[in-house]
């Protein structure tokens, strides 16, 4: 059991770390990067060479399953977390659990359908996009057009197309049985559903507390803790087909453009340009300088990020071992921890605390990568505990209830807070 246990504490200190800093970023793009990385996490964890072979392709499936829910606004939400009153403090920290869990539901489920994937058991991609996006469509005109259940107001209420493509998946995994993909999917769900309303009472009790941290951050880390948690639990007591031979595919090819490429460069160009960050640092002393600088080594780390990224590639011809799946673990963390330096104003002299925690997580995340055994648990299951996994849904939704009591109790009003019911 301490193998397994060493295993998913990698993997939810890894999402932890990566969801931290991807609130420096924000958006679909930043959540990307931030999947990615517990995508490749996984992997490296696994010691499966089968999987090695398809790292790309698994990578990809958790940036864009993570990185959709990034569409989701909650800033209102965790307002309400924030009220002085039960019934706004309960309804944003269940709303957040809602939000969480439809990252978990998008993320988790993709990457299990890319373990699960096999020469054997092919999955239809191009199907299960459709029916995803209908299911998104129909969600949005069914919830917010049809039925005005407004959970963001006035805000967008993009949860509801995830939502539905949440739900349109699940029911993909379940009518096809793909049961592993749709174990990981919904322990995923549980895990980020409860790490995010967790992470919102951590903020509130610690801006309660006057606690001089950046708690926002402390909330970030949470939704990818338990997140990672609920992911890796998820693969590691489920079965697996093994595939034994290695086949370079243009698939992988797109895979590693899109992670190694395409999302750093998104955010690049949407978070680290000359102006943008001209307007986010305001050096008083050298603003321009600053701001070029910043932008020219964001730059030249994307640019190191792409080339790793298809050097590795290029030179695994027969499939990658295990260093060279630490490296592009190591290159991919490590380039998303300096660019998160780089916007925060480290040019302007500034070290933000919770940025040096970040590099603590990743000492510690490759220390106990050295030690880390097997992840696998002996007795795999193959089925889905529906009745077990509602247990666990109804002991969630109870210890959210307390913790909203528990919150109201330990402060007034509070700047950011937001009321629904009690206006």
């Amino acid at each position: 059991m301490k193998n397994q246990l060493i295993s998913i504490l990698i993997v939810a200190m890894t999402l932890a770390t990566a969801w931290a800093i991807r609130g420096q970023f924000g958006h679909e793009q930043g959540a990307a990067w931030a999947g990615g990385i517990g995508g490749l996490a996984l992997v490296l964890v696994s010691k499966r060479k089968d999987w090695y072979s398809k790292i790309y392709s698994i990578a990809m499936a958790s940036a864009v399953g993570w990185g959709a829910g990034g569409m989701i606004s909650y800033g209102m939400v965790v307002g309400y977390g924030r009220s002085s009153s039960f019934p706004d403090a309960f309804y944003g920290l269940l709303m957040l659990f809602v939000i969480g869990g439809l990252y978990g539901i998008l993320g988790g489920g993709l990457v299990g359908l890319t373990l699960e994937s096999s020469k054997e058991k092919k999955i239809n991609w191009g199907a299960l996009l459709a029916e995803m996006i209908a299911g998104g469509i129909f969600g949005y005109y069914l919830f917010v057009v049809q039925l005005e259940w407004l959970m963001t107001p006035p805000r967008a209420e993009a949860w509801s197309v995830c939502l539905g493509a949440g739900l349109a998946l699940l029911w993909h995994l379940a009518r096809n049985n793909y049961t592993s993909s749709l174990r990981v999917s919904l322990y995923s769900a549980l895990g980020a559903g409860f790490g995010f309303a967790f992470g919102n009472f951590l903020q509130t009790l610690g801006a309660g507390l006057e606690i001089q941290f950046n708690m926002w951050n402390v909330m970030e880390y949470s939704i990818g803790f338990f997140g990672g948690i609920g992911m890796a639990y998820g693969v590691f007591s489920s079965v697996w087909p093994e595939e034994t031979s290695f086949s370079e595919s243009w698939e992988s090819k797109i895979a590693m453009l899109l992670v190694f490429v395409g999302i750093p460069f998104i955010n690049l160009i949407d978070s680290m340009g000359y102006h943008t960050l001209l307007e986010r640092i305001k050096d008083p002393v050298n603003p321009e300088t600053t701001a070029m600088l910043s932008t020219l080594f964001s730059t030249l780390i994307v640019f190191s990020v792409a080339l790793i990224g298809w050097y590795k590639y290029t030179k695994s011809k027969t499939g990658l071992e295990r260093k060279g799946i630490l490296v592009l673990f190591v290159t991919y963390l490590a380039a998303y921890i300096l660019v998160s330096y780089i916007v925060s104003g480290v040019f302007a002299g500034r070290f933000p605390s919770n940025h040096q925690l970040y590099v603590v997580n990743l000492a510690v995340i490759l220390w106990l990568a050295g030690k880390q055994y097997t992840p696998f648990f002996g007795k795999p299951i193959a089925v889905m505990p529906v009745n077990r996994w509602f247990l666990y849904l109804i002991g969630i939704v109870i210890i959210i209830m307390l913790l909203a009591l528990i919150s109201v109790n330990t402060h007034g009003v509070m700047g950011g807070a937001h009321e629904r019911f009690m206006n």
